[in-house]
């Protein structure tokens, strides 16, 4: 069964272009990979000027998640976005109740 994942991301005030860059660069090469079928990246800006980003993902299956998580590109994009976010990333993995299958 398909596995989706629900990422928000907080950066610091001062940090959000250099948090961008990071999150448009994991795009790429995760689409790239086997056992994923979304990887799409989302920008929210609130009524007070703070923006987050969003990732939604969706992969093959458990396996494919994990497979995500040890790529090189992962690992280094963890590394490089800590420091620059307000909290850690909030990470949530979705399991459908109503909803459409993605191609």
């Amino acid at each position: 069964m398909s596995v989706l994942v629900f990422v928000k991301f907080f950066p610091k005030p001062d940090r959000h272009d250099r948090v961008e860059e990071i999150l448009r660069g994991m795009v790429a090469d995760t689409r790239k990979e086997a056992g994923c079928r979304r990887y799409d990246l989302f920008k929210s800006t609130a009524a007070n000027g703070a923006g987050i980003f969003c990732l939604i993902e969706t992969y093959l299956d458990a396996a494919a998640v994990q497979s995500h998580r040890e790529t090189s590109h992962y690992k280094a994009y963890r590394t490089a976005i800590m420091e620059l976010l307000e909290t850690p990333p909030e990470v949530n993995l979705l399991d459908p109740l109503d909803a459409k299958p993605y191609a």
